[in-house]
């Protein structure tokens, strides 16, 4: 087996915002480092010395596996001198502070660069780094809004809706990632660092991107259709036995969604659902008369839905060609055989944590395969190897920078469920 693609590589993670509040949501910069670190990148976490709780939240632990860390108060000297001399041995800084924190804090990047001058800053914020509003501050739901995507999502005639997830720092934790690889790229080629401006807002704009093209073409609005599609149909989630009526007592996984993109296939369904005459009835005759017919198309369907197990309907229209797959809730992700055959799920064991199954690399290297080969760090755990095993410092000068508040360490001095 060979070695993962960013091993060598050292990555110093300010992304916890120990300065005060990261620019956008928690997750997105320790989601962009979790990336990395799962390809193989030396991630180290620079903490401050006081901000060691929440060791034990699933946030923390989901995005802080296959990562060292250290403590360093940033805002002292000799803080301030530990780090630049831990610049100086890694080859990328990734940030996600307000845009005057690190200048503040005379850490801006002409300073870093100086310390190493091929060295690669990336600057994780809600808005960029520049233009009238890079000062401001937004979480997931903000940059969603921001980007479009809130204004589109819902249904029709209903008010704007938000994803049921941080969506937004995921998309600006990937997006940071790819710059990351990219700007290793470019030094690989050229021997330059560089700063990388990350901006959240933009890159959620850009998963909606054919809305954008579509209205600066046309002027053409997009409109909420929930469940629906812009041109197929039938195209929705539909409720399978066992399913309740009320949205708020539903179970998890009794639902089905379907989607039909041609008459050949609409005739596949209509073969399955037992209802061959649909297929010739003038209401449902072609792709332009199904989509008039909607409501009364989603009835019949959700009729047939309703007699059968979600996965029995996902298993014949599969099998006739049609995309089909059953909702599934967390319960039956962990439960999926599809997701266990493949290997997907791992065992992660915490000592303050527990033990517990998360999800593996999304990306399968037949040469180099990821695994998640450290949980989370606790608080201040590796100091020993960053200012021992790397700068060099002597027992007696560690124990001295512990006395002075420069770092912690320790037992988690606040952990909290």
């Amino acid at each position: 087996m060979e070695r993962l693609p960013l091993y060598g590589y050292r990555i110093l993670d300010l992304t916890k915002g120990p300065t005060g509040r990261p620019t956008l949501g928690p997750g997105a910069g320790p989601y962009a480092t979790r990336l990395l670190a799962d390809m193989g990148a030396e991630v180290i976490e620079v903490e401050a010395p006081d901000n060691g709780g929440l060791r034990r939240s699933d946030t923390f632990n989901h995005v802080n596996r296959n990562k060292y860390a250290c403590t360093m108060d940033l805002g002292q000297p000799r803080g301030r001198e530990l780090f630049l001399r831990l610049v100086a041995l890694s080859d990328v800084v990734i940030e996600d502070y307000r845009s005057e924190a690190l200048e503040a804090l005379g850490l801006s990047y002409d300073v870093l660069r100086s310390a190493k001058a091929d060295i690669i800053v990336v600057s994780l914020s809600s808005h960029g780094r520049s233009g009238p509003e890079k000062g401001f501050v937004a979480d997931g739901a903000d940059i969603e809004a921001l980007g479009g995507l809130t204004a589109v999502s819902g249904y029709l005639g209903g008010g704007p809706q938000k994803t049921g997830i941080a969506y937004a720092d995921a998309v600006a934790g990937i997006a940071a990632a790819g710059a990351v690889a990219l700007a290793l790229w470019h030094r690989r080629r050229t021997g330059e660092g560089q700063h990388v401006d990350v901006a959240g807002w933009e890159a959620m704009v850009g998963l909606i991107g054919e809305h954008v093209v579509g209205y600066s073409m046309n002027r053409r609005l997009p409109q909420p259709v929930g469940n629906r599609h812009s041109s197929m149909a039938p195209h929705g989630c539909y409720p399978c036995a066992g399913a309740a009526r009320s949205a708020d007592l539903r179970p998890d996984d009794q639902w089905v969604t379907i989607a039909v993109e041609d008459d050949e296939q609409f005739a596949a369904l209509c073969r399955a659902m037992v209802r061959p005459e649909l297929a010739a009835d003038a209401r449902f005759a072609d792709v332009v008369s199904r989509y008039r017919n909607q409501d009364e198309l989603d009835g019949i369907v959700g009729e047939w839905t309703r007699q059968v197990e979600p996965q029995a309907v996902t298993q014949a229209l599969q099998a006739a060609g049609i995309a089909a797959a059953p909702v599934l809730g967390v319960p039956a992700l962990f439960d999926d055989a599809h997701l266990r055959a493949r290997g997907f799920w791992e065992s992660v064991s915490h000592p303050d944590a527990g033990t517990w199954d998360v999800d593996g690399v999304p990306w399968r290297l037949s040469r180099s395969p990821a695994h998640i080969r450290l949980p989370a760090p606790r608080f201040g755990e590796h100091n020993d190897y960053v200012l021992r095993g790397l700068l060099g410092l002597s027992e007696d000068e560690v124990r001295d920078l512990a006395g002075a508040g420069v770092i912690g360490g320790g037992p988690d001095p606040d952990v909290r469920a």
